[in-house]
């Protein structure tokens, strides 16, 4: 199956040391155990591993790879809009970069002020330091401060800083960030100054902070570290500026480990609500009056979201739509508490399409729907009367929707397989053409398509001969799949195309398309590139979700295959050419899939796994995603985690297909231990191979890695398909724009 032009390096020798645990009456034998560790001797096996990858690679494969990926690194980056008070604040990452810098606009598309340069930062500027980002930010109403979160390693462990943004208006003009030895105060703008710091407050993120209707302060959810074993430990705190980072009160301490907070203030009335809800399961809502949570949407299944604006609570939910739709109540009807979905007036019903966001105006609704799994956009009044559509491409997706809460403007990230990332604003007032009818709660083609305006994007070549396809894919128990294909069209092939499948398929996240910039060397020498909806995520509402879940969760991988398969039979590609990639809860799926039908990949890719799935909750944040997969200490349970769980799966008559695993030491999600017993495995029961492991020291499960980083994982993991699918750089058609 591999296509090595040499043998691989003999791996590195791994002690086997078995533990046997009797679980519900059955033994089950673990003999790398011992890699759940975290000392001497599990550090020096991963030194010997990451060893091993750097033997195992092919040198000239890395060394014409990397060139073409820090050219596609040496263009810019944008990020998401947020307006508040006339101010516009957005992340840029300049060409060449490592990190983001936070900027502000006094319009949309005007001069950037730098508020925060994380490149500057002295942590960033000594390759003996882990790189320190800034993850996330959320601005105060007024706009006239920002918090943003600061990590280290990607550890997810944040210090809040709290920053005044200058005002343009007393001259502050200037666009570069100082540098300076200090971590207190370095890589800020010019009249930026740093108004309070919060270490290590945990995960708390830019969904869990919720800044007060008077700016002086906010209220967020803060945690315990994962050193401590306290991640799941949470609290909801109130910080005041005047009182300082040591003064802050505890409005609620909360352990159900299944269950996270999340805030949210109206900035009209000041009113604090607070969401409560497993990761796949219901939410309920309360309102903070009076030193009291007063319950107002509770005892429901139902996934919720709720925005306040102009008096009005916008309710997002399933329930009684399994695709969703927005009700609507009074913010005076909320506060009261004991609120009931009937009460509620229905402003968008459900339909065909998934409700993905809606964004409030003075006078308008802008929507956001996926059908079959890519965006649509539409304008509304605030009655939910359809008036227009956006004019979108075909097959594209809405990565991101924000408003201007007193304009009529809106915003919207942009991107598809054939569409690198753009931002793009809309004037909800443009025109006064209505649309036509609507059919099943979609949005109808209106008479006229609302045009929108480029603010920024991506500045990376198209090829014009590149072809994006939906297919649909029959699976198990009737589920008929959606599978995105691109591939250029121009480019010929001797024979089956190399061909990567890519997939998720679970926590209600949608497989949608999107554009992969260090894929283009690939699709250019001869590649194809397919991603599929497997059940378990969220492309067709809860039902699609629920299918992938608990003990249907063999249906999601039953979709990998069926997708490989069709592949295969279509003449696209062949078994001996066709590699499966996914990470997180889609390296488990990989994980599955490579134990299950090894004789369907030529190599595999499998991130950040999840793989051995009877012992999974009891690292890091494992026991929340027990109502995604259930509780292996629950005997029905046990027995379908048991039927899938890679790591106890491993058959040592059949042959693997190469597999590349990457993890990180400071993950502080998912435990670097089940890549590192899988690998061990493998290495030494399982024929096939080469079965290889790449441990970083210095990133976590993936946020705020510099882009030189990038720049060095996207050379490995491609090396290794590229050698294990026989594709050769630059040995197809024109390379003039990869």
């Amino acid at each position: 199956m591999s296509r090595q032009s040499a043998p691989a390096p003999s791996p590195p020798e791994t002690k086997r040391e078995v533990v046997t645990e009797t679980l519900h009456g059955i033994d089950v034998d673990d003999p790398y155990r011992w890699l759940e560790g975290d000392d001497e001797a599990v550090r020096e096996w991963v030194d010997a591993q990451n060893a091993h990858v750097d033997a195992a690679l092919d040198d000239d494969l890395r060394d014409r790879l990397r060139p073409r990926f820090e050219d596609l690194v040496e263009v810019a980056d944008y990020g998401p809009i947020a307006v508040r008070e006339g101010r516009y604040f957005a992340t840029v990452r300049e060409p060449g970069a490592d990190h983001a810098r936070l900027v502000a606009r006094d319009a949309p598309d005007g001069a950037d002020r730098v508020l925060v340069d994380p490149n500057a930062w002295a942590a960033n500027r000594d390759d003996d330091r882990p790189p320190r980002s800034m993850a996330w930010y959320v601005p105060s109403h007024d706009g006239e401060r920002v918090a943003v979160g600061v990590t280290e390693g990607g550890d997810e462990n944040y210090d809040v800083r709290v920053l005044s943004v200058p005002d343009p208006s007393e001259g502050h003009s200037g666009s570069e960030a100082g540098e300076s030895d200090s971590d207190a105060a370095e890589g800020y703008g010019i009249g930026v100054e740093e108004v309070a710091v919060l270490p290590e407050r945990g995960r708390v993120n830019a969904g869990s902070l919720a800044w007060e209707a008077d700016g002086e302060g906010f209220v967020y959810v803060a945690t315990g570290g994962a050193a401590d074993g306290a991640q799941m430990d949470k609290e909801i705190r109130r910080f005041r500026l005047a009182d300082g980072a040591d003064e802050e009160d505890v409005l609620l301490e909360h352990d159900d480990q299944h269950v996270w907070p999340r805030v949210t203030v109206d900035p009209d009335s000041g009113l604090l609500a607070v969401a409560f809800s497993e990761m796949v399961g219901g939410t309920e809502w309360y309102v903070h009056v009076d030193g009291e949570l007063r319950p107002v949407l509770t005892d429901t299944d139902a996934e919720t979201s709720v925005q306040f604006h102009g008096g009005t609570a916008f309710v997002s939910t399933d329930h009684g739509a399994p695709r969703r739709r927005l009700l609507a109540c009074s913010v005076d009807r909320f506060r009261e508490g004991d609120l009931s979905f009937e009460e509620c007036r229905e402003v968008l019903p459900g339909g065909e399409g998934i409700i993905q966001s809606v964004v409030p105006t003075p006078e308008r609704l802008l929507v956001h729907r996926q059908r079959d799994a890519h965006s649509r956009l539409s304008v509304h009044d605030r009655d939910g009367t359809h008036l227009r559509d956006v004019s979108l491409p075909s097959y594209c997706s809405v990565t991101w929707v924000s408003g201007n809460r007193d304009a009529p403007e809106a915003f919207f990230g942009l991107t598809g397989f054939d569409g690198p990332p753009a931002v793009r604003g809309l004037d909800l007032d443009d025109g006064s053409g209505v649309g036509g009818d609507e059919s099943d709660g979609a949005p109808g083609l209106a008479s006229t398509e609302l045009d929108s305006t480029e603010i920024d994007s991506v500045d990376l070549p198209v090829p014009d001969d590149l072809v994006v396809e939906q297919r649909f894919v029959d699976s198990t128990d009737g589920a008929e799949v959606p599978v995105f294909v691109c591939y250029r069209e121009d480019v010929e092939v001797d024979g089956a195309r190399p061909t990567l499948l890519y997939g998720y398929g679970g926590f209600r996240n949608s497989v949608t398309p999107s554009f992969g910039r260090f894929r283009l060397p690939f699709l250019a020498d001869g590649g194809a590139f397919a991603a599929v909806c497997a059940r378990g995520g969220y492309e067709y509402g809860e039902p699609w979700h629920e299918a992938g879940m608990l003990a249907d969760k063999q249906h999601t991988f039953d979709d990998f295959v069926a997708a490989g398969e069709a592949l295969c039979g279509s003449g696209l590609t062949d078994a001996d050419h066709l590699a499966v990639a996914g990470g997180s809860n889609g390296g488990l799926s990989v994980g599955a899939v490579v134990t299950q039908r090894p004789d369907l990949w030529a190599a595999a890719q499998c991130a950040v796994p999840l793989l051995d799935m009877l012992r999974f909750h009891r690292f890091l944040l494992g026991e929340s995603w027990t109502t995604e997969y259930g509780h292996p200490e629950e005997p029905e349970a046990f027995e379908y985690l048991r039927e899938y769980s890679p790591y106890h799966n491993v058959d040592p008559e059949a042959t693997h297909p190469p597999v590349y695993f990457t993890t990180a030491a400071s993950d502080t999600r998912v435990h670097p231990s089940h890549a590192r017993k899988m690998t061990a495995r493998l290495q030494n029961e399982a024929a096939g191979g080469p079965f290889l492991l790449r441990t970083k020291g210095e990133t976590g499960h993936g946020v705020g890695k510099p882009a030189s980083m990038i720049v060095d994982e996207q050379t490995d993991s491609w090396a290794f398909l590229y050698e294990q699918l026989g594709v050769e750089v630059g040995g197809a058609g024109d390379r003039d724009d990869a």
